[in-house]
């Protein structure tokens, strides 16, 4: 019975809102990540972040026009947000995702004073400079520089990074870097990989060695699971070379391989870049 009204309710929604083909192919064409999906997947994140952009609210700061994002820029921002549970069932895709309500795009980098007390007791104030933020049960906030920026194979994306956040804070208030886990995966190991990683960008800063990751995945746990996310789908050949259990890990966790797609840089679909 449920299954038929999921398939009831799929097919009211794709008669009431049919695909944008057009702008889906626009999508994939700007951005190599979309770009190098095998094709099966592709479509698949396609519809998913359509239903996405219609089951979630994208809104622009007031100091935005609304042209600032075309139909293709709004669906590629839902897509990369949606890539994270590309490999998970409908029903759990919906429920890791249940607690993101908006994406609020703003002009420009999200600004914060910020007062820090050093180990000699001594007060830095500084102003500190975000591409995004998330919140609990608020919006996802991004700033358009950083989503305009995202969508490459460089280990860098805003969009992946802050719903990573949402997916960590699905059984805490704040980002842990311990998000719900399957049945398949212990707290121990979880904990293992990510200690180990951990440990080893505290090594390598603590010497002035380079970081084989963004080293703002030392900064905090909750920024550790955040920033290996967008190396897992952006640059998983570097994530695998330079931490190959905590790889595993997320492909495990994630249910996907994104190394086989870069391994085809040129891409598996039909779109190019």
């Amino acid at each position: 019975m449920w299954e038929s009204f999921k398939h009831w309710r799929a097919q009211r929604f794709c008669a009431r809102h049919p695909f944008p083909e057009a702008a889906w192919h626009q999508a994939c064409q700007r951005y190599p990540l979309l770009a190098q999906l095998p094709e099966p997947q592709q479509s698949r994140l396609g519809h998913r972040a359509w239903q996405f952009l219609h089951d979630k609210h994208l809104s622009l700061h007031a100091n935005l026009a609304p042209a600032a994002l075309d139909d293709a820029q709004r669906l590629a921002i839902a897509a990369q947000a949606c890539l994270l549970s590309l490999g998970w069932s409908d029903s759990e895709h919906h429920d890791a995702l249940a607690n993101v309500h908006e994406i609020l795009i703003l002009p420009d980098v999200i600004r914060r004073e910020v007062e820090e007390i050093d180990d000699a007791g001594v007060v830095h104030q500084f102003v500190d400079q975000r591409a995004g933020e998330t919140f609990h049960q608020g919006p996802v906030v991004l700033a358009l520089p950083d989503v305009i920026a995202s969508g490459r194979l460089d280990g860098f994306n805003v969009v992946i990074h802050e719903f990573a956040h949402k997916l960590d804070m699905g059984n805490s208030m704040d980002a842990d870097g311990f998000p719900p886990l399957p049945a398949d995966i212990s707290p121990q190991d979880w904990y293992r990989e990510f200690m180990t990683t951990w440990d080893d960008l505290h090594a390598r800063l603590d010497n002035g060695q380079p970081t084989p990751i963004d080293d703002y995945a030392a900064s905090h746990p909750g920024e550790c699971f955040a920033v290996c996310c967008e190396h897992f789908f952006t640059t998983p050949l570097q994530l695998r070379e330079a931490y190959p259990g905590l790889y595993s890990l997320l492909c495990r966790y994630f249910h996907q391989t994104p190394h086989d797609w870069h391994q085809h840089p040129e891409g598996w679909g039909s779109s190019t870049t």
